[in-house]
């Protein structure tokens, strides 16, 4: 009944780079009727792109083109699109990197993120963008976290990989890996920690948690250097930087353990004593999340006024425009924006 679908949140998704794979997920997942029942979903972007998806997919999706979301109305066969962006991207070449591509991206990161903003959306749950297509529109970003907290105006902020309850992980909270530092080089990485990171994602991994799950989690903090510094034989950072931050954590009434090392740490995670993880750079985190569940992991920016989620890969460029995508990340980025968008922030 239209009362119980205009209770539900609306959601607003973003294309992606129209090159890779974004907008046929995006079509890929509309066609999943448990996506109605969570949200009202619009997308933000090209309809003409978003109509070679539909039939790449052979979806039968009418694909309408609206100016606000009030004009939207949603359906497994009606996709509204909000139109942003220019005509040039309708033009580019499929796996290709191309500067129109990546102004399309941030075009329609930027229209959704202002709506959200402004209180029109209740999320925004964003398709991958190309990060070199990004820079060559002129727009110097390591990706959308970083846009996304300049467009919202915060400095503390954590991109988070969430993979709900599943065989493959153990705790019926599912698990979170929050990462100190995030798109840097490796060898940056020990100049950009400090106590104070290192305590302030712990913050936002249990507050994310608690609001997600109703109860506070049990996370583990990583070690940096092999085996936790062996007493110190390979580096300090343990004992001078990332204990000193579980003890504040731990005064303040955090449930943190270690540090200890990460092939240690994700096998207590995979067996259900952790809910989450903190983890001190990219790949540490990325790499142990995505071998147990690739393709329903969802990156989540925590520490933003707005409810933000995406998928947990790539513009996937050699797979793009070829209806092989996976879909299952998209769908599970909606379901967790709709869940939190029905859930109020704890303070």
């Amino acid at each position: 009944p239209a009362s119980g679908r205009g209770s539900l949140p609306r959601i607003g998704i973003t294309m992606g780079d129209p090159a890779g794979v974004g907008p046929e997920i995006i079509v890929g997942a509309w066609a999943r009727p448990e996506i109605h029942g969570w949200c009202r979903p619009m997308v933000f972007g090209r309809p003409e792109i978003l109509r070679r998806a539909a039939a790449l997919w052979a979806s039968g999706a009418e694909v309408v083109a609206v100016r606000s979301p009030d004009e939207a109305q949603a359906a497994p066969d009606v996709i509204p699109c909000l139109v942003c962006g220019s005509e040039e991207a309708v033009d580019v070449e499929p796996g290709t990197i191309d500067a129109r591509a990546g102004q399309a991206a941030y075009d329609a990161v930027v229209a959704a993120t202002r709506l959200a903003l402004a209180g029109e959306l209740h999320a925004v749950t964003t398709a991958p963008l190309h990060k070199e297509a990004l820079n060559r529109a002129g727009h110097h970003y390591p990706g959308h976290t970083e846009l996304l907290a300049e467009m919202c105006g915060v400095e503390d902020y954590a991109m988070m990989l969430y993979l709900g309850p599943d065989p493959e992980v153990g705790s019926r909270a599912g698990l979170a890996v929050v990462h100190v530092t995030l798109h840097t080089a490796l060898g940056e990485v020990f100049d950009q920690l400090s106590e104070e990171a290192v305590l302030s994602k712990a913050r936002l991994a249990d507050r994310f948690m608690t609001r997600l799950t109703g109860s506070r989690p049990r996370i583990g903090v990583c070690a940096l250097n092999p085996h936790g510094g062996e007493g110190g034989l390979f580096g300090d950072e343990e004992r001078t930087i990332i204990r000193p931050a579980l003890e504040r954590g731990v005064g303040e009434g955090l449930s943190l353990t270690g540090p200890l090392p990460a092939d240690t740490l994700f096998v207590q995670a995979r067996q259900g004593e952790l809910d989450a993880v903190v983890a001190m750079y990219h790949d540490q985190g990325h790499i142990a999340l995505k071998l147990l569940g690739m393709h329903r992991a969802v990156n989540v920016t925590l520490g933003l006024p707005i409810i933000r989620t995406s998928v947990a890969h790539g513009t996937a460029f050699d797979l793009a425009w070829k209806a092989r995508a996976e879909v299952g990340s998209m769908v599970e980025a909606v379901r967790v924006a709709s869940r939190l968008a029905r859930t109020p922030a704890s303070r």
